[in-house]
């Protein structure tokens, strides 16, 4: 499945691109309201319905009714009267950690559970919210977003840098794609990861069973190049810490690499790392994880390090940042346990 997103007007019309998907070459027949709601997060039938009986589905340009079956290849785009909320930013004054800036590039330590940009059911107190506040006139990415040249998720911390020019942009942007910046996070994942070192090779892409995961393709025949390096920073019985190094920057990408050798991350909801995927049976174990993950209640996953050439002084700038608190209590525990584990089971 090939997907885009288009922020233009259409043209010779007061419509406005809003999504538009392609179908993979695999795709069953599916109703397209299903096959939207399978995309769009937050989506209701009911709101993806009027949008049908509107006439504001379009496939292969056509105008369909709701119950319109998608095919292979089919272009399906959702096109409304008002442009996408991510068009209409607003400056927010946010709390915005940033740890180095100057008058080409931010660095900014991003606190879990803030969005990096506007997006559908995220249009305020997102970073770019805050960023635009702080800096007028940003200059926009490929997909019309201020400053961004990358992205983390919601409920990853970590480090994260934006451009402030437009010369500053191209200049990162290309760095991102030669892969030649240097990103390493640290992430808690389930069970004894064997080997010390190791590196996760696998197309990734959007999952065709859940379209808010994303699925490795080892043979390569969906989704993008990946890679992944890791090492092994300390064990504790059922889970371990690792070190993961990005070659390539693909959505989800530590955590669909280690959900595919079998070690999810730890609390990784959307990837069922918040259920108990290694231990005991015994009662106090259940607690002790459930306690672990009222102190961790998002996916423990930090961007801690990151380093790239500076556009303008040609000098390698290398940031670390401190592993945040939440994921630091759990690993606490998890030392703990590892040491005290016959008592508590």
């Amino acid at each position: 499945m090939q997907e885009e997103s288009h922020d233009l007007q259409e043209e010779n019309s007061e419509l406005y691109e809003h999504y538009r998907f392609t179908a993979n070459d695999g795709q069953e027949p599916l109703r397209v309201d299903k096959f939207l709601m399978n995309f769009i997060e937050n989506a209701t039938r009911n709101k993806i319905q009027q949008a049908a009986k509107a006439g504001n589905i379009l496939v292969n340009d056509v105008a369909v009714k709701s119950n319109y079956k998608v095919k292979p290849k089919d272009m399906v785009r959702v096109v409304l009267a008002h442009p996408p909320h991510e068009n209409l930013l607003v400056a927010e004054d946010l709390p915005i950690n940033i740890v180095y800036e100057d008058d080409d590039v931010i660095v900014v330590n991003k606190e879990p559970g803030m969005v990096v940009h506007p997006g559908h059911g995220n249009y305020t107190g997102t970073l770019v919210n805050g960023l635009i506040h702080h800096i007028e006139n940003l200059p926009k990415n490929s997909n019309e977003r201020p400053g961004l040249v990358h992205r983390i998720d919601k409920d990853t911390s970590g480090l994260l840098v934006v451009a402030k020019t437009e010369y500053a942009m191209a200049h990162l942007s290309k760095q991102f794609f030669d892969k030649t910046t240097e990103r390493l996070y640290h992430a808690l994942v389930w069970g004894s990861v064997e080997e010390d070192s190791g590196t996760i090779v696998g197309h990734i892409g959007r999952s065709i069973k859940d379209r808010m995961q994303m699925s490795v393709f080892p043979d390569g025949e969906f989704g993008k190049p990946a890679v992944t390096h890791f090492r092994v920073l300390e064990r504790f019985t059922y889970v371990t810490l690792v070190e993961c190094k990005l070659e390539t920057g693909r959505t989800h990408q530590i955590r669909a690499h280690f959900k595919y050798i079998g070690h999810t991350l730890f609390n990784d909801e959307r990837y069922g790392g918040d259920q108990i995927l290694k231990g005991t049976t015994f009662t106090k174990y259940k607690q002790f994880v459930d306690n672990c993950f009222k102190v961790l209640p998002r996916q423990a996953l930090h961007a801690k390090t990151l380093g790239f050439v500076h556009p303008t002084s040609g000098e390698f700038m290398q940031f670390d940042s401190e592993i945040p608190d939440d994921i630091q209590k759990c690993l606490d525990k998890w030392r703990r346990y590892s040491v005290n584990s016959n008592e508590i089971e």
